[in-house]
C-alpha cells in the first residue's frame, strides 16, 4: 500500500474510514448527540485544555474566519510569515477590520520581542499567529509569543492556527494561556477533509458576546449554546464525526507523548537525509516543523517527474506552496505514518537522484 508524503490530506487509517460507512442517525438524537459529546471531551484531552472545543464542518479557514469575526471589532495584529498567515490577514480584511501586518521574511520566525515592539504602540484586541506554517516548514514560538502578549497586552486575544500541528507537536492551550487554537481534521489528526476543530476560551468567549455582526455559521454564541446540548446549530457532518470519535479514542490509545516522539522522529530523519544529500532546509534550525519539512529546491529537481517516479511506487510528496512553488518542495510526515514508511520514502527518492544526476 503507498503513502501521501503531502502535508494533508493524508492516509487515512481503514478503519477509521470505514466508520463513515456506518448508519446514518438523526442529528438531533440521543445516540448521536452521546457520540458528538465524547468526541467533544476528547478533542479537549488534544487541545490540552479544560476550555470547550467546536467542531465545524468546513477546513480550518473556517474557524479562521470565525475568530475575526467573532473576537475582533476592529483593531486586529496579523503576524504574516507565510502563506497562511498571509490568507489570515485576507480574512481580516474581507471581514472589515483593521488588520495591521507584523511581517518576517517567510525564511525567519515571528519573534516576542517584535511582537512586544507591536503592542507597546497599539491596542489591539486580538493577536494571529500560525504556530506551524504549512508553506514553509517554520514553527513560530508561540508559548514565547503568548508569554510576551499576556505581559505586554494582558486583554489581547491569543489566536493561534495550528492547522497542521496539532496532534502531532505539543501545543498547550490552557499552560500557554492561548485563547482560540483551530485545526483541521485532514492533516496530523489523519482524518478525511470535512471538519475542523477549534477550542476557546471563556473571556475570548465573553468578548464574542459584545461582538457585532458575528455572521450565522461560525456565530460562536450560537455555536456554544447548541454544544451545551450536545449539538450543532446546523447539520454536522455526521460520519466524519463517527471517524473522529474514533480517531482520537485511538490518539489517546498511543498517548500523545509517545504520538510527538514518533512525529519528532520522523522530521528528524527527513531533515537528516536532506542535509546530507546537499539540500539545504527552508527554516532555520530550531524552528523547525515536526510535520513537514520545506526543503531548498538547489539541486533543480523538477518535482513533476519526481513525482511521477513516486507514483510508480505509490508515494508522493507535495512542490511548494504559492511562492515557493519549484523553488522548494515538502515532504509531510504527520498522522499514521512512521519511521519505516519514510525510510521507504527516501530511499525511494535516492533512487530518483542517482538516475537522474
Amino acid at each position: 500500500m503507498g503513502h501521501l508524503f503531502i502535508p494533508g490530506p493524508v492516509d487515512v487509517d481503514p478503519e477509521i474510514a470505514a466508520e463513515q460507512t456506518r448508519a446514518m442517525l438523526p442529528h438531533r438524537s440521543a445516540q448521536f448527540e452521546e457520540i458528538f459529546r465524547r468526541a467533544g471531551e476528547n478533542a479537549q484531552k488534544i487541545f490540552l485544555t479544560k476550555y470547550r472545543v467546536f467542531i465545524s464542518a468546513s477546513s480550518g479557514t473556517g474557524f479562521h474566519e470565525a475568530a475575526v469575526r467573532n473576537l475582533v471589532e476592529k483593531d486586529v495584529l496579523c503576524c504574516v510569515n507565510g502563506a497562511f498567515a498571509e490568507r489570515w490577514k485576507q480574512v481580516a480584511e474581507s471581514n472589515g477590520k483593521q488588520a495591521d501586518v507584523l511581517s518576517a521574511d517567510w525564511k525567519e520566525p515571528i519573534t516576542p520581542e517584535r511582537v512586544k515592539d507591536a503592542l507597546s504602540q497599539k491596542k489591539y484586541e486580538a493577536i494571529l499567529v500560525v504556530h506551524n506554517e504549512t508553506s514553509t516548514g517554520l514553527v513560530n514560538p508561540v508559548k514565547q509569543i503568548a508569554e510576551v502578549v499576556r505581559a505586554t497586552s494582558p486583554d489581547t486575544l491569543i489566536c493561534v492556527d495550528a492547522v497542521s500541528s496539532l496532534g502531532g507537536d505539543k501545543i498547550e492551550m490552557d499552560a500557554w494561556g492561548l485563547d482560540m487554537v483551530l485545526t483541521s481534521a485532514q492533516k496530523a489528526l489523519a482524518l478525511p477533509p470535512g471538519i475542523s476543530l477549534a477550542a476557546v476560551s471563556d473571556r475570548a468567549m465573553a468578548k464574542a458576546e459584545t461582538v457585532a455582526n458575528r455572521g450565522w455559521y461560525f456565530d460562536l454564541v450560537r455555536m456554544e449554546k447548541h454544544r451545551l446540548k450536545d449539538s450543532t446549530p446546523a447539520t454536522p457532518a455526521i460520519g466524519l464525526v463517527y471517524a473522529l470519535d474514533k480517531q482520537l479514542e485511538r490518539m489517546l490509545a498511543e498517548g500523545l507523548e509517545a504520538r510527538f516522539a514518533r512525529h519528532a522522529a520522523m522530521a528528524e530523519l527527513t531533515q537528516n537525509w536532506a542535509t546530507s544529500r546537499g539540500l539545504e532546509l527552508y527554516a532555520p534550525e530550531g524552528y523547525r516543523s515536526q510535520t513537514v519539512t520545506t526543503i531548498d529546491n538547489k539541486l533543480g529537481i523538477e518535482v513533476s517527474k519526481l513525482n511521477a517516479f513516486l507514483s510508480e511506487r505509490g508515494m508522493r510528496i507535495a512542490n511548494g506552496y504559492g511562492q515557493l512553488k519549484n523553488i522548494t518542495f515538502r515532504i509531510g510526515h504527520m498522522g499514521e505514518l512512521g519511521l519505516s514508511d519514510m525510510e521507504e520514502l527516501l530511499a525511494a527518492m535516492d533512487d530518483y537522484l542517482t538516475q537522474n544526476k
